[in-house]
């Protein structure tokens, strides 16, 4: 194996793991309505990276293995994931709000 294909499968299982741990990071917003352990600035920099890498992929073209194409699909779907979060954050935000 070459140390591209390596360095490939290493971010794939890097952005599986993440996208992983995302779900359960909703699912915990959406049911707690709660913002204890949150961080917006944390998740807007997530977020900040997730578009970075996106746009990066996109300009070098990096698609050269079908590898690199799941990663690209995954990074977004991550995105997506994330923004939710930060969106649960504000919503629970404002739940917290209208109970004072």
């Amino acid at each position: 194996m070459t140390p591209e294909i390596i360095a490939t499968i290493c971010e794939t299982i890097m952005v599986i793991c993440f996208g992983i741990s995302w779900p359960l990071s909703i699912y915990k917003s959406a049911t707690s309505k709660s913002t204890k352990g949150k961080s917006p600035y944390f998740t807007m920099a997530i977020i900040t990276g997730y578009v970075a890498i996106i746009i990066g992929k996109i300009v070098l073209g990096e698609f050269t293995y079908w590898l690199d194409i799941l990663k690209f699909v995954l990074y977004i779907v991550n995105l997506v994931m994330v923004s939710t979060d930060l969106a649960l954050y504000f919503r629970n935000r404002r739940l917290e709000k209208s109970k004072k």
